[in-house]
């Protein structure tokens, strides 16, 4: 299976106020098989503890979408990637606590092995992209307009941001769709 954005043509949303931040899709393995990463936070971080979340955070001032993703991708995992890695990046996802967070798909050829750093990473799923063809949930809350979505992955609800974002990517990477997520809303958990 190859991953080709070459034809998507992102859109990108103004910070205005809010903070730049990335995460990577890591689509590493053999073409034929390849994988992901799906990490769960650890649960003394400060922020969305126990969460499922793609390697990723914060932009550094002067950094990138892909010098950071690349950056926490080497924090959070111990994974070293290079900007030669950059298969493309999505839409930009703004959330309920202040950021725009620019997804950035990574395609390394061999599957390294991660190495997470517990102080930030409780758990590390390696999920077949072809397990990324269920079916999503869309569900309406009280507090929002906007769709909630999950995606059953690895045993366990996913939601946005990382549900988007990893909704977005399997559209673009197993059915060539171009789909847009930045309306689909966060559950009232992931607001803080």
């Amino acid at each position: 299976m190859e991953i080709d954005l070459g034809e998507f043509e992102r859109i990108a949303v103004p910070l205005d106020g809010r903070r730049a931040a990335a995460v990577a899709i890591v689509v590493s393995g053999a073409a034929a098989e390849p994988v992901i990463w799906l990490t769960r936070r650890a649960a003394g971080m400060r922020a969305h503890p126990g969460q499922f979340a793609l390697p990723g955070g914060r932009a550094d001032p002067g950094e990138d979408a892909v010098a950071a993703a690349v950056r926490e991708l080497a924090e959070e995992l111990g994974v070293v990637a290079s900007r030669a890695d950059c298969a493309g990046l999505l839409d930009d996802y703004p959330t309920r606590s202040g950021y725009v967070i620019t997804p950035v798909v990574l395609r390394l050829g061999a599957t390294p092995q991660p190495r997470p750093n517990p102080a930030e990473v409780a758990h590390v799923h390696t999920i077949p992209v072809r397990d990324l063809a269920v079916e999503p949930r869309f569900l309406t809350i009280p507090e929002s307009d906007r769709p909630v979505i999950q995606l059953p992955l690895a045993g366990h609800l996913v939601h946005a941001p990382t549900a988007a974002v990893l909704y977005q990517f399997r559209e673009i990477a197993l059915y060539g769709r171009t789909t847009r997520v930045a309306h689909l809303e966060q559950p009232v958990f992931a607001w803080r």
